[in-house]
C-alpha cells in the first residue's frame, strides 16, 4: 500500500497594506448649527442691544433706505468706490429702490473680516444691494424683458387679484414690503419708482380692494386656493389681514391659503410679535376647524439668511397651528446657482428650521436682470446635482416660470434650442384671459435663455436679430 506523501505547503507572503483612495462624494455634508452674526461689528450698530435687536418697530425704523444710511451702519468697512458704485447703479439701473432690514444686513459678510471685496462678493449683498459693476453691460436685459415678465396684471379679475391658474387665485393686497430684492418679479408694482422704472399704482382704498377679491372668489366657486400675497402680507395692519383671512375662511370652497412673506426671514421680529402671534393663532385654529390648509410661503436665497431668530419665527407658526412653512427661493448667479450652495440652504432650511425646501424658480425676464438669470439647461443639472441627498419631501423643484403658462419643472420643455437659448413649452389649462381662445392648449409658448450664456454663433445671431 503506497503512502500518500504529505504535501509541504508554503505560506504565503504577507502582503503590505495600501491605502486604496476614495473618490468621495460630490457634496459632503456637514451639520452647521444656526448662529446670529454679531451686529455690533458694525460701526453703527456698535451699541445696539438685544432687546432692541430683537424689537421689530425698532427694525423697521433702522432699515437703511439710502447711501447715506448705509454709510452710517457701515463707516469705514468699505471704501469710496463702493459707495460710488452703488450710486451709479441707483440712478439709472435699479428697478427697486433699497429698503434692507438690519436683520438682513447683518447676514452679509457675517463671520470674516469686512473688507470692500468682502462685501462686494457676498451672496446676499449681491441681490439686496445690487451696484453696476454687478450687472451686464453687453445684455443687461433680454431682448423679450418686460416689466410684468408674467403678465400678472394682465390677467387682474379685480385690482391685484390675479387669476392664471384654474384652481387658484394670487391676491396681492398691497404694494410694499418690509425688504425690496433687486430681482424683484412684481417691480412694474411693488416699492417706489426709481429712475429706471415709473411704478404702477394701486387705484382702491385697501377696504374696497379686499372687498372685490371676496366677491369675485364667492362668484367663482372653482377657485379652492389663495395665495395671500402683495408686496408682503408682513406689511398689512395685523387685524386686516386676520379680517381678511376670516372672511376667506367663511368661503366653503376655499381649501388652502398660503400666506407669502420674504419677512419670516428678513424681519422674523414681525412673526414673534404677541398680536401677530396670537392672531395667527386664532387664523390657524379656525383654518383647522374648517378643514382648510393654512401655510406660510417665505423666500430664501442663501444658507447665511437662516438664524437662530428666523428659526424661531418659523417654529412659533408651526405651534400656533400653521400646517406648514415652505420655502420659495430664486435662483440666481452669484447667489446660489451651484449644487453646493442649494444643499447648504435646503439643509439649513429643513433641518435646522423646520421650513420644507420647496420651489427653486428660475429668475425671471425683467429689465437689467441678465446677470442673475441661469440658462434651462443649468437649471436642470441642478435639479440633477441635488438629488439624492435630502429627504423626498424636502427635495425642492426647480422650476421655469414660463410667460402665458406658468410653473412648469425644468425638465418639462417640448423642444430646446440650446443654439439660440430657446424652449418650448406647452399647458394644460386656460388662464383667465385665454377662455375664448380655441387654440391654447395647443400653441408653443417660448422661453429665452440669457444670452451671455450661449455659444458664440448663438450670441451672434441675437446680435443680427434682437432689434426685429
Amino acid at each position: 500500500m503506497t503512502q500518500t506523501q504529505p504535501v509541504e505547503t508554503i505560506p504565503a507572503p504577507r502582503s503590505t497594506p495600501v491605502a486604496v483612495p476614495t473618490a468621495g462624494q460630490p457634496y459632503e455634508y456637514r451639520r452647521s448649527p444656526l448662529v446670529e452674526p454679531d451686529w455690533t461689528r458694525f460701526p453703527g450698530w456698535r451699541h445696539v442691544t438685544r432687546e432692541q435687536w430683537e424689537n421689530a418697530q425698532w427694525q423697521r425704523v433702522n432699515c437703511v433706505k439710502n447711501i447715506k444710511q448705509l454709510r452710517i451702519v457701515l463707516g469705514d468697512l468699505v471704501d469710496e468706490t463702493f459707495y460710488a458704485d452703488l450710486e451709479a447703479d441707483q440712478k439709472a439701473l435699479a428697478t427697486m429702490s433699497m429698503l434692507v432690514p438690519p436683520q438682513m444686513l447683518n447676514t452679509m459678510v457675517p463671520f470674516e473680516a469686512m473688507t470692500t471685496e468682502a462685501f462686494l462678493a457676498d451672496p446676499v449683498r449681491r441681490y439686496m444691494i445690487p451696484v453696476a459693476s454687478d450687472r451686464r453691460t453687453d445684455w443687461p436685459s433680454h431682448p423679450y424683458a418686460s416689466r410684468d415678465s408674467l403678465h400678472e396684471h394682465d390677467m387682474w379679475v379685480a385690482e391685484g387679484l390675479t387669476h392664471r391658474y384654474p384652481t387658484k387665485v394670487l391676491a396681492e393686497l398691497l404694494s410694499t414690503c418690509p425688504q425690496y430684492c433687486g430681482h424683484c418679479t412684481r417691480m412694474d408694482l411693488v416699492g417706489n419708482s426709481t429712475p429706471a422704472v415709473d411704478k404702477l399704482k394701486l387705484a382702491l382704498k385697501p377696504v374696497d380692494r379686499y372687498d372685490a377679491h371676496i366677491a369675485y372668489l364667492k362668484a367663482h366657486p372653482g377657485v379652492r386656493d389663495v395665495v395671500v400675497s402683495g408686496g408682503d402680507v408682513a406689511n398689512v395692519p395685523w387685524k386686516n389681514l386676520e379680517s381678511y383671512l376670516m372672511r376667506l375662511l367663511e368661503i366653503e370652497t376655499i381649501r388652502d391659503i398660503r400666506l407669502a412673506t420674504k419677512a419670516l426671514m428678513g424681519l422674523p421680529q414681525h412673526w414673534l410679535q404677541a398680536d401677530v402671534v396670537e392672531g395667527l393663532e386664532r387664523v390657524a385654529r379656525t383654518a383647522a376647524r374648517r378643514g382648510v390648509n393654512l401655510a406660510i410661503h417665505t423666500h430664501v436665497n442663501h444658507r447665511q439668511s437662516i438664524t437662530p431668530l428666523v428659526a424661531k419665527a418659523a417654529q412659533t407658526a408651526l405651534d400656533v397651528g400653521v400646517r406648514d412653512v415652505r420655502n420659495q427661493g430664486v435662483l440666481m448667479r452669484g447667489v446660489n446657482a451651484t449644487a453646493g450652495d442649494l444643499l447648504d440652504l435646503c439643509f439649513a432650511l429643513q433641518g435646522e428650521a423646520g421650513i420644507l425646501p420647496y420651489y427653486f424658480y428660475m429668475c425671471d425676464m425683467i429689465p437689467n436682470a441678465e446677470h442673475w438669470r441661469v440658462p434651462v439647461w443649468h437649471a436642470q443639472q441642478l435639479q440633477h446635482d441635488i438629488m439624492g441627498y435630502l429627504p423626498g419631501y424636502a427635495t425642492p423643484r426647480i422650476v421655469c416660470d414660463v410667460p402665458f403658462v406658468g410653473k412648469r419643472w425644468v425638465h418639462m420643455l417640448t423642444e430646446y434650442d440650446r443654439e439660440r437659448g430657446i424652449s418650448y413649452w406647452t399647458k394644460n389649462y386656460r388662464t383667465s384671459i385665454e377662455s375664448a381662445d380655441l387654440v391654447a392648449l395647443n400653441k408653443r409658448y417660448a422661453y429665452y435663455d440669457p444670452i451671455d450664456t450661449l455659444p458664440e454663433s448663438g450670441q451672434a445671431w441675437w446680435e443680427a436679430h434682437h432689434n426685429d
